[in-house]
């Protein structure tokens, strides 16, 4: 327990210092985002906060990287080569994720950078979803069905996440919340591995958001957002795959796909959305635009502050719901938790329509 505290606080510690010079650096040497057309922010902001959040949850979980499981050398075994895989594949997402933020990577090469994480975690480091533990009546996959959907998810989590950051503090509180609520489960699953590791990426967002919430003094960028995708992804899939006979209480009874789902709900959901619109419209799901979940809150008329104060309390409901519904079978809880976001998301896009229509129709009579 008290090491873990120590993977968080350290975490925190070394953003919440290092991120005051590393702004002052980024304005000095001119790497910022300006205003424009498609931006919300008015002003000059540095967008290389993901230098620091990954420097920050590498270095925590790596000073305090202990394994508890000693009896066990498979696990050793296991713990050392994911570290060693998590280690590689996330430089590999930082260094594509700075050449982005700084001058700019043609989506086709940040498609085949995914791929080739995805391949190196699913092939040579195993972290793959070998089943769908009953959901839908489906236990086991083969093997070729097996690395398609794990390499399937991780393209999907790392690119949800990084499509939510949009709005100050968004991508940095959801991947709090999300890598909170995993810490909470591999802890009571007595994987303190893991729940360090999850702790130290926690820590790292609880001090970046003293900067990126709303005003943001930075953005974490793509650095960071592929880094918190692809920990947050290989977090999932731990979590899926956890081996049921060493759980206990409640969590033996939770559906570990469900939980994963309601615990990435809001960028699952959103990206499920802004793909079906793009492809209906014929263009490129990777293509920007204004159509985001949290777009249509500010059109609504929130702000930064209270649009993405909204999807946290959205997302914990969600998280709350689906262990609450423990004793419940897991594929009415999936039909529950998917229900609630749809009608969310109906009655967002309603008053979105009827706001636009209304602000319309105040231009007209004024002309």
């Amino acid at each position: 327990m008290g090491t873990l505290i120590l993977v968080f606080c350290t975490a925190f510690f070394v953003v919440l210092y290092a991120t005051p010079p590393l702004i002052k650096v980024a304005i000095l040497k001119r790497l910022f985002d300006e205003p424009g057309e498609r931006k919300i922010h008015t002003r000059v902001v540095p967008t290389i906060g993901g230098v620091i959040i990954f420097a920050a949850t590498l270095f925590s979980f790596s000073l305090w990287f202990e394994i508890q499981d000693l009896t066990n050398p498979f696990n050793v075994r296991q713990y050392v080569t994911e570290f060693k895989l998590l280690v590689a594949t996330s430089l590999v997402l930082f260094f594509v994720g700075i050449k982005d933020d700084i001058i700019g990577t043609a989506p086709v090469k940040k498609l085949v950078a995914h791929v080739i994480v995805g391949l190196i975690l699913v092939l040579i480091g195993n972290v793959r979803i070998t089943g769908l533990h009953g959901i839908f009546e489906v236990q086991e996959l083969p093997y070729w069905g097996s690395v398609f959907l794990s390499l399937f998810t991780y393209i999907v989590v790392v690119n949800a996440l990084n499509l939510i950051d949009g709005v100050d503090g968004l991508a940095g509180g959801v991947g709090f919340i999300a890598s909170s609520a995993f810490a909470t489960w591999f802890f009571f699953a007595n994987d303190y591995v893991y729940a360090s590791l999850a702790l130290a990426l926690a820590g790292a967002l609880l001090g970046f958001l003293v900067f990126n919430f709303s005003p943001a003094k930075i953005f974490m960028g793509d650095s960071g957002s592929l880094t918190l995708g692809l920990i947050i992804c290989i977090l999932s899939i731990k979590v899926i795959e956890y081996p049921t006979e060493r759980l206990q209480g409640v969590l033996l009874h939770v559906s570990k796909p469900v939980f994963v789902i309601a615990t990435l709900i809001y960028p699952l959901a959103d990206t499920l959305r802004i793909f079906t619109i793009r492809a209906s419209k014929g263009i490129s799901p990777f293509s920007a635009d204004r159509n985001h979940l949290h777009h249509r809150l500010i059109d609504c008329g929130l702000n930064h502050k209270w649009t993405v104060i909204l999807i946290y309390i959205f997302n914990i409901v969600i998280i709350c719901t689906a262990v609450l519904l423990w004793s419940v079978n897991q594929n009415i809880t999936f039909f529950i938790i998917v229900g609630i976001s749809a009608l969310s998301i109906l009655i967002l896009y309603m008053v979105s329509k009827s706001k636009q229509q209304k602000v319309k129709g105040n231009s007209g009579e004024e002309s």
